[in-house]
């Protein structure tokens, strides 16, 4: 299993990257991960006050619950789409919250910036994650918190992943749902903190229909799931969607007019060194 990227390959790879996460209208499709950054979130327990970065931030999903809180909320995206979707909503509501575009490979703040440095769902992406550990400890102050929530390779999403794998050419990079394995992380960062813990957390997918539509729901509006889609033809494209269809249903506690799918991911909390 790949675990570097190298440095040639990386600009043409962030390009597709974006690309991807610019497609179909991730804000619609977020609004049904809210619940779930809501949890996240306040498990945290976040002061007033606090300055707090939200790498990969999507359209605002965690970031928007700590504005509301009082937090003194940053949010950075790789696409520019979501930005502007995420500052609209914090105006929307009279938050104070700054959204930009920026890398979590590279982000655009000088050292020690933050008092907590989250991700959801969110850095695990990026494609040298032994850049976005250094970028997530250096932004972070002495004695802060790095959260993050990561797929794991043993969950709903990783066997998702599998599927897509069947149909869709290996990408380069090292496979995002790493950042769900323990030992992993340990390597990752904890030279860099003074305590790290994980344990093992669902985050419970619900949509209001059946399992056909959220797959439905996935292709117009996920990115990823969007450009893999695309990127097939007719045969393959129904095979795939025959085969999600089959792992929602399978899974789904929902009945069937509802959908409810517990998904694990490995919660990240470190304390900065």
């Amino acid at each position: 299993m790949s675990t570097t990227t190298t440095v040639p390959e990386i600009d043409p790879l962030k390009t597709r990257l974006k690309e991807t996460w610019m497609a179909g209208d991730y804000d619609r499709f977020s609004r049904y991960m809210e619940d779930g950054a809501r949890i996240f979130y306040e498990q945290l327990d976040i002061p007033a006050g606090c300055e707090l970065l939200d790498v990969a931030c999507g359209s605002g999903q965690l970031a928007l619950w700590a504005a509301r809180d009082g937090v003194k909320v940053t949010g950075v995206d790789i696409a520019h789409n979501l930005v502007k979707r995420a500052q609209a909503r914090a105006q929307a509501e009279g938050l104070s919250a700054r959204f930009m575009e920026g890398d979590a490979e590279n982000l655009p703040f000088e050292d020690g910036s933050f008092d907590v440095v989250t991700s959801l769902i969110g850095a695990m992406f990026a494609p040298r994650p032994e850049v976005v550990a250094r970028e997530l400890l250096r932004v972070c102050s002495p004695g802060g918190t790095i959260a993050m929530g990561n797929w794991t390779p043993e969950g709903f999403v990783g066997q998702m992943f599998k599927t897509f794998a069947k149909f869709i050419a290996p990408s380069g990079m090292p496979a995002p749902v790493l950042w769900g394995d323990e030992d992993v992380v340990r390597e990752r960062l904890a030279s860099g903190v003074t305590d790290l813990t994980m344990r093992r957390r669902d985050y419970l997918f619900t949509y209001p229909f059946p399992p056909a539509e959220v797959v439905d729901l996935f292709r117009r509006c996920y990115g990823p799931t969007n450009r893999a889609f695309a990127s097939l033809k007719e045969p393959d494209a129904a095979k795939l969607r025959q085969e999600l269809e089959a792992l929602w249903s399978s899974h789904n506690r929902g009945g069937d007019e509802l959908t409810v799918v517990p998904a694990e991911y490995l919660e990240v909390i470190a304390v900065r060194a």
